[in-house]
């Protein structure tokens, strides 16, 4: 039973599986070192990922069991297992993740049927391996949701015995940073994740529509059950069962409702991903691949470590290296400075955000950039204006000052334009621009606006534009 993104116990249909087949299972979880290393993901990935594996392995001990973890690539640890036990079959569920992790599973098909390993891999959720097309995809993702639990009974499951077996060849050291605790992140494992949607459905979505647009009143008022869904904690489907058992009981039904129609796309931006991988390095619309040729290294570095001067961006930018959180519209606006305003292609700055997000999920990750980027062209066209966003979702200038303390001092009406301030106001508020807060990057906000939309909507009227959306929109757009 090989574990990926998939760390629980319960409704896991290959744990299922392996607790019903009629030989001894060993259940292992791998630290591969060159997906740690690579620049996707960071030790606030592997430290939830541990924390999860950590209280999976205390559940599974309990009932007599053991969980392997190791620190090694795939294939040579399957072949050297191989050489120590007879595998049969090897249990997962698939997984839509980034090319590397798609490599490696075509490696490591090969790796089983040479060596005369069936490999049954289950789906994910209710993503669909192959699908060609969207006929019907609504009603399939509702069937699925729907259908009963996948519930592993625990007591059938075999175990193999690795007491007179010497493992000593696999590296079973893990990095010592992935166990140390930092309360600055969610904490990964099955109980913070039911915990999370227990609060989120009896408590907290009472203001789930009120503040999801805002960052600072989001951290609460959204489920933050991202995390607990991209590390497999939970499944859609529990989250789905447990609200249609509980709907007499739900105080705030708004809230929920709406929360709920967002599992189903969560799976079609996954399904996107699935259907067409290309999109983690290329535009989805080849027709804008003539756009954004350019590079400046001073942008991306302002942009990156939140010093572009404009307070809305480098607070959503300092907030979420720090927390690893950060609302849906917010990251909206990250990637729409970058690649508007800064006009900087999308692929560069893709790797650096996901490595902050900690329920970085590559199907909705690179899906949703291009969006923002514009290079869908089945989209209409969003741009957003920073100085806007600060003033419609943070209009006391709140969150700024929390994430930019440079500018704690300078008074509400200026928060979010402080290159306003007099010189006097500059020197009243202990904040001088240029100096102690950076002037604004781009010094007409206006003008980057207009630049970028005249050229996205002239691409998108263009016949290369249109053609390729006849294609896109076949493939991808949900029928039911």
């Amino acid at each position: 039973m090989w574990f990926k993104r998939d760390l629980r116990l319960q409704d896991h249909k290959p744990l299922k599986l392996a607790c019903e087949s009629e030989l001894p299972a060993f259940l292992i979880y791998l630290f591969e070192p060159s997906l740690v290393a690579d620049p996707h993901y960071g030790t606030r990935h592997w430290r939830f990922v541990m924390q999860s594996l950590l209280e999976m392995k205390d559940a599974l001990e309990k009932q007599g069991h053991h969980l392997f973890i190791c620190f090694e690539e795939a294939e040579p640890f399957f072949r050297k297992l191989h050489e120590s036990f007879e595998i049969v079959t090897v249990f997962s569920h698939e997984e839509t993740g980034i090319d590397l992790t798609f490599k490696r599973d075509i490696t490591m098909k090969k790796v089983f049927k040479e060596l005369g390993i069936s490999w049954v891999e289950s789906p994910t959720n209710a993503v669909q391996r192959g699908l060609m097309h969207r006929n019907g995809w609504r009603k399939t993702w509702n069937s699925i949701m729907y259908a009963p639990l996948e519930q592993p009974d625990l007591s059938r499951l075999k175990c193999v015995d690795l007491s007179d077996v010497s493992l000593s060849q696999f590296n079973q050291k893990i990095p010592e940073e992935f166990t140390n605790e930092d309360s600055r992140f969610q904490p990964g494992g099955i109980s913070h994740a039911h915990a999370a949607l227990e609060s989120f459905v009896y408590r907290r979505c009472a203001d789930y529509n009120a503040s999801i647009s805002a960052p600072g009143p989001a951290r609460t008022g959204c489920s933050r059950l991202s995390p607990y869904i991209t590390w497999g904690n939970l499944s859609i489907r529990q989250i789905i069962h447990f609200l249609k058992a509980n709907r007499e009981h739900i105080p705030h039904k708004r809230g929920v409702n709406s929360f709920k129609s967002r599992l189903g796309w969560h799976c079609h931006f996954v399904q996107k991903f699935e259907s067409e991988p290309r999109i983690e390095f290329e535009n989805l619309n080849r027709g804008y691949d003539d756009i954004r040729t350019e590079w400046n290294e001073h942008y991306f570095e302002a942009w990156k470590t939140g010093n572009t001067g404009f307070p809305m961006v480098d607070a959503c930018m300092r907030s979420v290296v720090e927390t690893g959180y950060l609302n849906f519209r917010m990251r909206a606006m990250l990637v729409s400075f970058l690649t508007h305003h800064l006009w900087l292609h999308w692929a560069k700055g893709s790797p650096h955000l996901a490595k902050q997000f900690l329920d970085f999920e590559p199907g909705i990750h690179y899906s949703q950039f291009q969006m923002q980027a514009g290079t869908m062209g089945v989209n209409t066209v969003r741009i957003y204006n920073p100085i806007k966003q600060g003033y419609d979702h943070d209009p006391d200038g709140a969150f700024i000052r929390e994430w930019v303390p440079e500018l704690r001092g300078v008074p509400q009406e200026l928060v979010h334009e402080p290159w306003k301030m007099s010189s006097m106001e500059q020197q009243m508020a202990d904040c001088v621009i240029g100096k102690d807060y950076p002037s604004p990057i781009i010094p007409d906000i206006k003008a980057s606006y207009k630049r970028a939309s005249n050229i996205l909507w002239s691409k998108k009227g263009s016949s290369e534009v249109k053609q390729e959306n006849k294609r896109i929109l076949k493939k991808h757009v949900k029928k039911r």
